[in-house]
């Protein structure tokens, strides 16, 4: 894997990687895989990648998300075993809801790099709980672009999300 910052152009909606003070990006890259439809079923469509055995901290990640060359995109990402839906075990998933996003990318490349982790992986009592769970993770995310990239939108609204077929 390799770190490779980006560079903005708010035209073509490429965001630059911000790197952290140590000068590391933990980057994720793999082809878009069908999941079984329960983030869609949510209202949060995430873009899945497996993990095989990868070595990437399990949690909820602010992100940035490199859907073409030319287009980045914020990304409310999460790494785990899914753990409200299958208790025990699961396959372990890089699950990226990309914000305001609405074009079906299965089969494509997605380059993910992930910068602020915003909470643990954990599981839900209910699917309401995960629901008000994934609100304030896209919110935090989008706050986190906000103070990243002056050019992002903060968060208007609680439930704002991008749509990915």
């Amino acid at each position: 894997m390799s770190v490779q910052p980006l560079i903005e152009s708010a035209a073509a909606r490429r965001i630059p990687a911000a790197v952290p003070a140590d000068g590391t990006v933990v980057i994720v890259e793999g082809i878009v895989e069908h999941g079984d439809a329960r983030g869609r079923q949510l209202g949060f469509p995430t873009a899945n990648l497996s993990l095989h055995d990868m070595q990437v901290l399990d949690g909820v990640w602010a992100a940035v998300a490199e859907v073409a060359p030319d287009e980045s995109l914020i990304a409310a990402v999460s790494i785990g075993r899914r753990r409200t839906f299958y208790a025990g075990g699961g396959e372990r998933l890089l699950e990226a809801h990309l914000l305001d996003f609405d074009r079906d990318i299965y089969g494509q490349t997605l380059r993910v790099a992930l910068h602020a982790k915003l909470r643990t992986q954990r599981s839900f009592a209910s699917v309401e709980d995960l629901t008000a769970q994934l609100r304030r993770d896209v919110g935090a995310t989008r706050a986190w672009a906000a103070e990243q990239y002056h050019s992002c939108q903060a968060p208007t609204k609680p439930g704002s999300r991008g749509i990915l077929p």
